[in-house]
């Protein structure tokens, strides 16, 4: 079975699932997930002067400055996320700053230090990124370590809270507060999570339907279109599941040699996760191609939406095969990994504990089929993504997906009022590891790891 000798992208245009090459610019997703809370109105004040390097930095308390939404990242151009480090800048800088003063890491730039930051030459020169960072204005002095991270929550833990009468009634407050701010939600799954983000989040259509936190109110039903739609999307992933599972024999096998040392090993190990990923994006593209409403988009929007979204249904997927107990992920029948076999395939710790932990944290969700697929339908019709054309009809076609989940999710957890708002917040918490997954794909560069083509087009890796 070959997974890389054709063109790039699947032509979603046609119905033969045939690979034809596509020429479109970078599809970097730019809505990372938001940092900070979305608070006081007015005009945002101008980043203060950095302050001396001996000098204990002070942090000013309360809501962070609320942004209009079209902010760009100071360092490479990319949509802003907030202030990070005493910079408007978006998730992906922020990450790379940090992970570079923490580790101390020297780089060295190619080409004389010479190399203009955007969102494509960003993966490309890392010193180049690491002084615009500095040029910029961001200081490291703001940069908190391990150590002092843990010593800050450890002070905000043993300062005294309210009363507890108080408690209670800010706990009820902030629940019927979650869920009202999740009916009013224009544009973002944080400001429907409580407004918890400032900025930088999927972009969820906006809910006008009803709160599931009314007291002693039944839920409503689904509407016919409601569970029809339900019963196709759980219908489509299954079936685009078992295709999948079809293919898996023809993956390159697992090697047996266990010696770090042994490159024929390694080069194995990395091609069986290749061609895993194939096959999770051509079942993605197979499920999309079923999503109500997905055909009805220009061809050029359809391969914008996939290509942004892959990765993170990808990950949406990966969860559900995760194990708590083992604290490993079955890709196939009968054969689970753990990090250090991800580890050993090549990736990085740094993206490797962060797809764990997203994994973790939606088991501990225990959604169903169909919340699922209603998640990745919400996941796939994301207006903000780079290079859409029609938003306004992107929009449209994913209000029935975040209405039917909000409807579904009352009728299965009617006493679980933040349920809804919480799934959404995983979309927040895959934008911030779709900006870590394209980091580990430049670190592959590095190791002279080459995608097949088909990867190297979904995730515009460009030799």
């Amino acid at each position: 079975m070959s997974f890389g000798s054709t063109a790039a992208i699947v032509d979603i245009s046609q119905g033969d699932g045939r690979l034809a090459p596509v020429g479109i610019g970078a599809a970097e997703s730019g809505g990372e997930a938001a940092a900070g809370g979305g608070g006081g109105g007015g005009p945002t004040p101008p980043p203060p002067p950095p302050p001396p390097p001996d000098a204990p930095l002070k942090r000013k308390k309360g809501p962070a400055p609320k942004m209009l939404g079209n902010e760009l990242c100071s360092v490479c151009g990319d949509k802003a996320s907030g202030f990070h480090y005493n910079v408007l800048s978006c998730e992906g800088c922020k990450g790379f700053f940090r992970r570079s003063i923490i580790k101390g890491t020297t780089y060295a730039c190619k080409t004389g230090a010479r190399c203009e930051i955007d969102v494509y030459m960003r993966r490309k020169c890392q010193d180049c990124r690491l002084q615009k960072c500095r040029a910029v204005g961001m200081l490291e002095q703001c940069v908190l370590s391990e150590e002092q991270i843990r010593q800050k929550k450890r002070r905000k833990n043993d300062e005294p809270g309210p009363a507890s009468s108080s408690s209670s009634a800010a706990s009820a407050g902030g629940t019927s507060a979650s869920t009202a701010s999740t009916s009013s939600s224009a544009s973002s799954a944080s400001s429907a999570a409580a407004s918890s983000s400032s900025l930088s989040s999927p972009c969820i259509a906006p809910f006008p339907g009803p709160s599931c936190s009314s007291a002693g109110a039944a839920a409503e039903p689904l509407t016919p279109n409601q569970n029809d739609m339900i019963q196709r999307l759980v219908a489509a992933q299954q079936q685009c599941n078992k295709r999948s599972f079809s293919d898996q024999p023809k993956v390159t096998p697992w090697p047996m040699s266990s010696d770090p040392h042994n490159r024929e090993a390694r080069q194995q190990r990395f091609a069986h996760f290749t061609e895993l990923a194939i096959i999770s994006v051509q079942e993605i593209v197979d499920f999309a191609k079923q999503v109500p409403g997905f055909l009805e988009l220009c061809r050029e929007d359809q391969i914008a939406l996939l290509k942004a979204s892959t990765i993170e249904i990808m990950l949406l997927e990966t969860s559900r095969r995760y194990n708590k107990e083992a604290d490993s992920i079955m890709f196939l029948k009968d054969f689970t990994y753990n990090k250090d076999d991800f580890a050993r395939a090549g990736l990085q710790f740094e993206f490797i504990d962060p797809i764990f932990e997203f994994s973790k944290g939606m088991k501990d969700l225990r959604l169903d089929d169909a919340e699922y697929a209603l998640l990745i339908a919400i996941n796939i019709f994301s207006a903000d993504r780079p290079n859409v054309q029609d938003h306004q009809l992107v929009e449209k076609l994913q209000q029935p997906y975040v209405d039917a989940l909000h409807a579904y999710t009352c009728i299965q957890r009617p006493t679980d009022h933040v349920m809804f708002p919480r799934m959404l917040m995983k979309l927040v918490s895959l934008r911030t590891l779709s900006s870590v997954h394209s980091e580990q794909v430049f670190a592959l560069r590095l190791q002279d790891k080459k995608l097949p083509p088909l990867l190297s087009e979904i995730w515009d890796v460009h030799e």
